[in-house]
């Protein structure tokens, strides 16, 4: 209601409290003669209306030269009550001095009573309207568009009209049938025509009421609204609405993956279940953002046993707590064990795996964050490369089944630490699947992942929710983008692919610039980004420069000619590797160097070593992807850089 009300032009609010204020001053006139005379006595002649005017036309002439009309009513205190009793008081006085001059009937108790009414008619009037908001008998709703009118939309405006929260101002819709015409009392607008909306009702949030849209029609309604910088949100899945578990008015937010997705390719239940199903498998790394996700769906396909493996016990409780309320409420008895350990340890490795008979290992413990593995460079090589080698060879020993370790582009062509320790990581099991025992070992390397721990999405979200600024290393900088579930899926897949040895690449899709991802998340939030071309701006953008060993781009193949797969989005690469002689070699230089904590030296050995690593190199092709992306596309550029298909 208050929402409807401040939509109304100020122009009619001021007329409607003139027209009010006009009023109330003619009934108390004529009530104060009434109450002083009674209706036998009142003889109103030219005299006693020429001070009825004049009263009139200085009362309202004082009410707006103090502001009175400029006031907003409902946040009317005692402040304004006792400024427009002043102007009243003065009102009087004038009453009885217009009385005097017009030689016309006032009796000195009329102008007195013409000041009580008016207080109760003015003053008395604004201050009930203050008291009502104040009490929120009406409360004060947000007003909110939403996006589609058919059934469900109509729902959510039954829904919206019990609560308080929100107030339905008009339907977004594509049907022709419903454009332009009345649903529930609200007007359907074209959805070309949301600039008209914006120019009639200002800021407003958009409520999106299309039931289970698939990912590429929903990026399509979201690519179209995000340009207007107007708050989204999006009701829950039908199937927790008809189950009971959310109720229609239970908004959440639009994720960024929802903005940039992409179709779901259906899996293939036989890769999914391969390793899984009446085996027992553990997650290294169980508590990080990958290792979460891989123990979610795990545990969807059957597995005999769950083990849970993670350094950092709050990560694992995490885990462990949301597993089980999980499993309580599908009434799956599943055994899930969570331990707290750390995989550099290669006889607990052994221990765990002859007690829980582990089948089927997920590695994904790694320090992953490019830039403190870059100043803890001995920690970085430790845990990625000798907790990979202790853990694969205690994998060997137990004759576990299957071995997939979670890597990263960062490990093709690496300029940073960390990129080359997961390179180093890599050669360690294709050299180690070459030699003679019965476990299977699998790398499957992939981009960044939306919402990760250290992924740019959490952070821009903190910084915009602060109030900015954003920062961002390079305005060309771009990454590739994949959701959580997504990736995790993939990789449960392509683990059952390999015959020993084998690296499979992710698909990523089409490369994100990082900036124009900061510009949608900002939109999404309804805020706008500060620019040249729009200095009132709410969020800056501040660039801070590429951090050492960051590239411009990533990639995710190292040799030529990837080999297809059955799964449309999972590529084998061709990759060179070693025998196990000469990573034993290089294993052995650097543990000697990390005992004299020789950085310097270890450094040298990693670009000695044969991973291409290059810390110092400088993106030659950066004119190339700026020139390319002019128009807001690089993918071709990129395409033939990175060997990627998109």
């Amino acid at each position: 209601m208050i929402r409807r009300i401040d939509l109304i032009p100020s122009s009619i609010k001021l007329l409607v409290l003139l027209t009010y204020d006009l009023l109330a001053i003619f009934s108390a006139f004529f009530l104060a003669y009434f109450i002083r005379v009674g209706v036998q006595g009142i003889d109103i002649s030219l005299q006693e209306i020429s001070v009825f005017l004049v009263v009139t036309v200085f009362t309202l002439t004082l009410f707006y030269y103090f502001d009175i009309y400029s006031s907003v009513v409902r946040y009317f205190n005692a402040k304004s009550f006792l400024r427009i009793q002043s102007l009243l008081i003065i009102s009087t006085i004038m009453f009885y001095m217009a009385g005097v001059a017009f030689n016309a009937f006032v009796p000195l108790s009329v102008p007195l009573i013409f000041l009580v009414m008016t207080s109760i008619m003015i003053a008395g009037a604004r201050a009930l309207i203050g008291f009502i908001v104040d009490q929120h008998w009406f409360a004060q709703r947000e007003g909110v568009v939403i996006y589609g009118a058919s059934n469900t939309g109509r729902q959510l405006v039954h829904a919206l009209s019990l609560g308080n929260k929100y107030q339905p101002l008009a339907f977004i819709d594509e049907k022709k049938r419903y454009q332009d015409r009345n649903v529930l009392g609200l007007k359907v607008f074209d959805h070309t025509k949301i600039n008209q909306l914006v120019n009639k009702y200002g800021q407003f949030k958009v409520l999106i009421a299309v039931p289970e849209v698939d990912p590429i029609r929903l990026k399509q309604i979201l690519a179209s609204l995000e340009p207007f910088a107007l708050e989204l949100l999006i009701i829950p899945n039908m199937s927790d609405i008809v189950s009971g578990k959310r109720t229609i008015d239970e908004l959440r937010e639009v994720s960024v993956d929802q903005l940039l997705g992409r179709q779901a390719v259906k899996p293939i239940p036989e890769l999914l279940s391969a390793n899984i199903t009446n085996k027992v498998v553990m997650v290294s790394g169980a508590g990080g953002s990958i290792g979460k996700e891989l123990c979610r769906q795990i545990v969807q396909h059957n597995p005999g046993k769950l083990v849970l493996l993670d350094v950092s016990e709050a990560f694992l409780y995490e885990i462990h707590q949301e597993l089980l309320e999980l499993l309580s409420d599908n009434q799956n008895h599943l055994v899930v064990e969570p331990l707290i350990g750390n995989v550099q340890n290669g006889m607990l490795m052994s221990h765990i795996f002859n007690k829980y008979k582990v089948q089927t290992i997920y590695h994904a413990a790694a320090y992953k964050h490019v830039p403190m593995v870059e100043h803890n460079v001995i920690a970085g090589i430790t845990n990625n490369v000798l907790g990979t080698y202790e853990i694969a060879q205690a994998a060997i020993y137990c004759e576990v089944e299957t071995f997939v370790l979670i890597s990263t582009d960062k490990a093709v062509r690496p300029t940073n630490v960390m990129g080359a320790t997961k390179r180093l990581a890599e050669l360690v099991l294709q050299a180690l699947a070459k030699k003679d025992h019965s476990t299977r070992f699998v790398m499957v390397r992939f981009g960044n992942v939306l919402g990760s721990s250290g992924s740019v999405v959490p952070l821009f979200k903190k910084q915009i929710k602060n109030g900015g600024p954003i920062t961002i290393t390079h305005p060309e900088i771009i990454r590739y983008f994949m959701t959580i579930p997504e990736a995790a899926q993939l990789v449960l897949q392509a683990g059952a692919m390999g015959t020993g040895g084998d690296v499979f690449v992710l698909d990523m899709g089409k490369p994100v610039k990082i900036v124009d991802l900061a510009y949608k998340m900002t939109h999404l939030m309804g805020l706008t980004i500060r620019d040249e071309k729009n200095l009132e701006g709410d969020i800056a953008i501040k660039y801070t420069g590429l951090r050492p060993g960051e590239k411009l781009y990533e990639e995710l193949l190292i040799g030529n000619q990837p080999k297809k797969t059955f799964h449309k989005r999972i590529l084998k690469a061709n990759e060179f590797s070693l025998f196990w002689p000469d990573v034993a070699k290089m294993i052995t230089q650097l543990t000697d160097a990390m005992r004299d904590e020789d950085v310097s030296k270890i450094k040298a050995l990693l670009k000695d070593f044969p991973l291409e690593y290059q810390p110092n190199l400088i993106n030659e092709k950066t004119e190339t992807v700026r020139a390319a992306d002019s128009k807001g596309d690089v993918k071709e550029e990129v395409k033939k850089e990175v060997l990627m298909v998109t």
